[in-house]
C-alpha cells in the first residue's frame, strides 16, 4: 500500500499545496506601507513564510522583511519606519529557494538604470539554465530564489531605458510570474503571457476621502494584488486584471498600458478556484465561491451517496459542501471543527497520540456524527495522508459509514508553474486507481469530480484554465533540463 515518502512540511497542511506567494502594491498614498500590510495581512494564506514591504517616496527607499507571518514581521514600530506614498510586499511560501530570510521578497538591487524593488508570485521554468548562463558571464547572486534572475537580466540587458530593459527581460523569463515592481517614483505590474498566476487591478478614490497630499497630484490611489480579498480590506474597487503578457506602468500622469509579448493561449491556474484562492475573492473574472459552490453541485450530481449528512473539511471543503449538499438535499452539518488558532509551533506531548497533528487542527462533533451515514466533502487528496487521519476520526467520532468525495479529479502531475506540489511518486492518485486509494485513506467509498465536470463547473468553455496537475499536459515546453532542475527544488 502507498506509504509516507516526504516528511511534513508543517503540521497543518502536510497534504496540501502551497502557492508561493501574495503580493501587494500600492500607488499614491500617504500610508502606502499600511496598505500594503493590510493587503498582505487578508493574503496571509498565500504564504507564511515570510514577508516583507519596500516604500518608497519616490526618491529614497525604506524596506523591512523578516521571517515568518506578516503580524509577526511588522510590529507598529517598523511600521512607522516604513515612510513614503509607494509600496509593495510579498508573503512567501517557497516552491523555489530556501526557506531562509536572504530568499524574502520584496529583493532590492541598485544600478545603472536606479534602485528596483521587485516581488514574485509564480515559478520560472528555465531559471536555473538563465542561473547558470548568468553566472558564467559574472553575474554573483546572493539568493536561491528564481526571482533574482529577473533582477539580473533587467540589470544586464544592453537597452538604454529602463522599460525596455524590463520588456527585454521579461522575454527571457519562462513559466509563471505575476509581479509587481518599485523603480524611482512609479509603480509597475506585469503577468506572463499565458496568465498562470492572477494579478489584479483595483483603485480608491478622493471621493472615499484619501487624503493625498499635493505631492502627488493624483484624484485616484491604485492599487495592484494577488487577491480582491485584499481590496475589500483597505476600501478599494477592484477595476479589473493585470492582463497577460502586459505591463501596467501607474506614474503621476496615471496608469499605463503596454504589452511586452503578445498573449497567447491562456494558462489560468484552475486550483486557485479549486483551493488556494480565498473564497471572498474574485479570480481570473469570476468568484472563487461560486466557483466552488457550482464544483460541490457537479459533484453531488456525478458521485451521489446514500447518506445522512454532508460534513466538510474545514475550510477549504465548506464551499463545495455547501453545494453538495443543495444539489442532493441532503442536510449540511459542521461535523468537524477547526482550530483557528493553531501557530507555527506548539508542544508535542511525549507519549504517542495517533494523529495527533490533525487533532491539533480538527476535533469531531461526536453529537452530529454519532452513528450517522456521512459525506465527507474535501477540495483534493495529494499524498493522502492527511485523507487517511481525517477518515479515521471520523469513525472515532462515531459516524457509521464515511463516503468521501473529492471536488476536483485525480492529482497525478506536479505542478511547475507555483503551486507547491511532490513530485509524481508521491502523489497517490498517480500510483494507485481509486479503488486503492479508497482502500489506504479507509473510506467506505470514494469519489472524484471528473475534468469535464470541473471544466463545466468554472464555466471553461474556451479552455482557458490549466489542468496539467490532473492530466499530465503542461502548457509550456518543459524540456529534460528544465525537469530535473524543477525536480530539485
Amino acid at each position: 500500500m502507498f506509504q509516507e515518502q516526504v516528511a511534513k512540511k508543517n503540521v497543518i497542511d502536510d497534504d496540501k499545496f502551497h502557492d508561493e506567494c501574495g503580493i501587494m502594491a500600492v500607488y499614491g498614498h500617504p500610508e502606502a506601507a499600511n496598505l500594503s500590510y493590510l493587503g498582505l495581512y487578508a493574503q496571509q494564506h498565500r504564504g507564511q513564510e515570510s514577508a516583507g514591504i519596500v516604500s518608497s517616496n519616490g526618491r529614497r527607499i525604506w524596506h523591512h522583511k523578516g521571517m515568518g507571518q506578516v503580524a509577526e514581521v511588522f510590529p507598529e514600530d517598523k511600521m512607522r519606519e516604513l515612510r513614503g506614498w509607494l509600496a509593495i510586499g510579498h508573503t512567501r511560501y517557497s516552491t523555489a529557494g530556501d526557506t531562509v530570510l536572504l530568499n524574502a521578497q520584496p529583493l532590492i538591487a541598485g544600478f545603472n538604470k536606479g534602485t528596483v524593488a521587485l516581488a514574485h508570485n509564480g515559478n520560472l521554468t528555465n531559471a536555473r539554465q538563465l542561473r547558470r548562463q548568468l553566472e558564467d558571464s559574472g553575474s554573483i547572486f546572493q539568493t536561491n530564489s528564481d526571482t533574482e534572475v529577473i533582477l539580473h537580466l533587467i540589470a544586464r540587458s544592453l537597452k538604454k531605458d529602463f522599460e525596455s530593459a524590463l520588456a527585454e527581460s521579461l522575454g527571457q523569463i519562462e513559466g509563471a510570474f505575476s509581479i509587481v515592481l518599485l523603480h524611482g517614483d512609479r509603480i509597475y505590474a506585469m503577468r506572463d503571457p499565458r496568465g498562470f498566476r492572477p494579478l489584479v487591478m483595483g483603485v480608491i478614490s478622493r471621493s472615499q476621502n484619501l487624503p493625498l497630499g499635493p505631492e502627488l497630484g493624483r484624484e485616484e490611489c491604485y492599487v495592484f494584488a494577488s487577491e480582491t480579498c485584499a481590496f475589500d480590506l483597505i476600501g478599494a474597487k477592484y477595476i479589473g486584471e493585470v492582463a497577460p503578457g502586459e505591463i501596467v506602468r501607474v506614474d503621476a500622469a496615471g496608469p499605463h498600458r503596454f504589452r511586452f509579448a503578445p498573449e497567447m493561449p491562456h494558462s489560468f491556474c484552475i486550483f486557485e478556484h479549486v483551493y488556494f484562492a480565498r473564497p471572498d475573492s474574485t479570480l481570473f473574472g469570476r468568484s472563487v465561491n461560486g466557483s466552488r459552490d457550482a464544483l460541490g453541485r457537479q459533484l453531488a450530481r456525478e458521485a451521489p451517496a446514500d447518506a445522512d449528512i454532508v460534513v466538510p473539511v474545514p475550510d477549504s471543503g465548506v464551499a463545495a459542501a455547501i453545494g453538495y449538499a443543495a444539489e442532493s438535499g441532503l442536510p449540511f452539518q459542521f461535523g468537524l471543527i477547526r482550530n483557528h488558532y493553531v501557530g507555527r509551533t506548539f508542544i508535542e506531548p511525549e507519549q504517542n497520540i495517533r494523529d495527533f497533528g490533525v487533532r491539533l487542527k480538527l476535533n469531531p462533533v461526536r453529537s452530529l456524527l454519532e452513528g450517522k451515514r456521512v459525506v465527507l466533502v474535501d477540495d483534493s487528496i495529494v499524498r493522502g495522508t492527511t485523507s487517511r487521519k481525517i477518515v479515521r476520526i471520523m469513525r472515532e467520532g462515531g459516524a457509521r459509514e464515511v463516503h468521501l468525495r473529492i471536488s476536483c479529479p485525480p492529482t497525478v502531475a506536479p505542478c511547475y508553474y507555483g503551486i507547491d506540489t511532490p513530485n509524481q511518486k508521491e502523489l497517490i492518485a498517480a500510483n494507485y486507481g481509486v479503488d486503492g486509494i479508497r482502500e489506504y485513506v479507509g473510506a467506505d467509498s470514494l469519489a472524484y469530480l471528473s475534468l469535464e465536470g470541473l471544466r463545466n463547473a468554472v464555466n471553461d468553455k474556451a479552455g482557458e484554465f490549466c489542468t496539467a496537475c490532473y492530466t499530465g499536459n503542461y502548457p509550456t515546453k518543459l524540456t529534460p533540463a528544465n525537469l530535473e532542475a524543477l525536480h530539485r527544488r
